[in-house]
């Protein structure tokens, strides 16, 4: 089933040269079915390259998705096209009157900064309890799972020596539970941070379970027993070249940065990315839609309730 957007997105073209299936508003309307309602909070400065990944991983269910987008009202990013976000994307004051199925909250390049120093942290508080009660699962990634962990459970992020920058291989800790069903007992993720959270941290909270986790890169997949929180620390939806081009950012800014580990086949940069992580991510996605949202939300969203 296709994932359904916004007329004239950007991402519609993309991702039907990919052969992806997704729909717009216009011809949505002919069909009777309820869409599952997603929610976007994108917090990344390359908008359209995370919405297109996004859309991309959610197009593999057979779930149909409305997919909406938002940007914070209290903070806006110095390099987004401000002609997109008027066109393409609400604020938290204009959607929060509304039920939704599902919550996905980006990573944002804010990591090395203290939470509630990040000029958006009060608002990012709002929206986060807020989906306490009309959000039926969050889905965090990368500093937005730092960011929740440490709002809803106090889960100190800690910074590393090094930053943790390429595609590593975790393990699965918990192959029963509904989001790694399908998973390999080993699979490859992306990275790129240079913070951390704790594994025992998260093991020791009895409202998570640790789900995932690489002896590189640390805590990967961890989510509240009722599924209606999931943080991932990574980024499986990346495309093959985004660690490739922030690589190449870094070196052009003069920046003190490692060869991206497990990308670059023996590990040159001249040579073409190898991706590791497109059928984990994929089922991730799908997984996350299918069982924390699908089989759980209720049909009549206004009947919507969290108790936490």
């Amino acid at each position: 089933m296709p994932v359904k957007i916004a007329d004239k997105l950007p991402a519609i073209e993309t991702l039907k040269n990919e052969n992806v299936f997704v729909m717009t508003d216009t011809r949505a309307e002919t069909q009777d079915v309820r869409p599952l309602r997603i929610l976007v909070l994108n917090l990344m400065p390359t908008k359209i390259t995370t919405e297109t990944q996004l859309l991309r991983a959610l197009s593999n269910s057979p779930l149909q998705s409305e997919v909406r987008f938002i940007h914070t009202a209290s903070y806006h990013p110095r390099h987004a096209d401000l002609d997109h976000l008027d066109v393409f994307y609400r604020t938290f004051e204009q959607a929060r009157e509304e039920k939704w199925d599902g919550l996905i909250i980006t990573g944002a390049p804010v990591e090395n900064m203290d939470f509630e120093d990040v000029a958006y942290w009060d608002e990012l508080v709002e929206i986060m309890d807020w989906a306490d009660e009309n959000v039926f699962s969050t889905l965090f990634i990368c500093w937005a799972a730092q960011a929740g962990l440490y709002h809803h459970y106090n889960i100190q992020k800690e910074p590393l020596a090094h930053k943790v920058f390429g595609a590593f291989l975790h393990t699965v800790t918990d192959g029963k539970n509904k989001l790694t069903r399908g998973f390999d007992d080993a699979f490859w993720a992306p990275h790129s941070r240079h913070t951390t959270v704790s594994e025992k941290a998260i093991v020791f909270e009895p409202r998570l379970e640790l789900l995932a986790s690489s002896d590189e890169a640390g805590a990967y997949l961890a989510a509240s027993p009722d599924g209606r929180r999931v943080f991932v620390t990574g980024h499986s939806e990346y495309d093959a070249d985004t660690l490739r081009l922030e690589y190449e950012r870094d070196i052009a800014a003069g920046k003190e940065i490692e060869v991206p580990q497990n990308y670059f086949p023996n590990d040159d940069p001249s040579n073409k990315p190898h991706v590791r992580w497109r059928a984990h991510s994929n089922l991730l996605f799908t997984n996350w839609l299918n069982y924390c949202v699908y089989q759980e939300t209720p049909y009549d969203l206004n009947e919507l309730s969290r108790t936490k």
